[in-house]
Formats: C-alpha cells, structure tokens, sequence
C-alpha cells in the first residue's frame, strides 16, 4: 500500500471539491460577462 493511502490529508469527497472550483469559476466567468455587457449597454 501507498504511504500517501494510509495517511489522508482530506477525508472530502473529490467531487464535491469539483463541484465547488466548477461552481467559482463559472461565477466568475459570469460576472465579468456581465460587467462587460453592462458596460456595452451603458456606454452607448
């Protein structure tokens, strides 16, 4: 057995860690489109 096996540093379940970076950054991506399109429709 592998020695990083028997010594786990997060007991969490990987996909609820995907979930979450997934989650960030669409957020992410989401709120710059959105600044983007505030400023296109303001900036007329």
């Amino acid at each position: 057995m592998n020695v990083f096996e028997k010594e786990v540093q997060s007991q969490r379940n990987d996909a609820v860690d995907s979930a979450v970076g997934f989650i960030v950054s669409f957020g992410f991506f989401a709120t710059i489109f959105i600044i983007a399109t505030l400023i296109e429709f303001f900036g007329r």
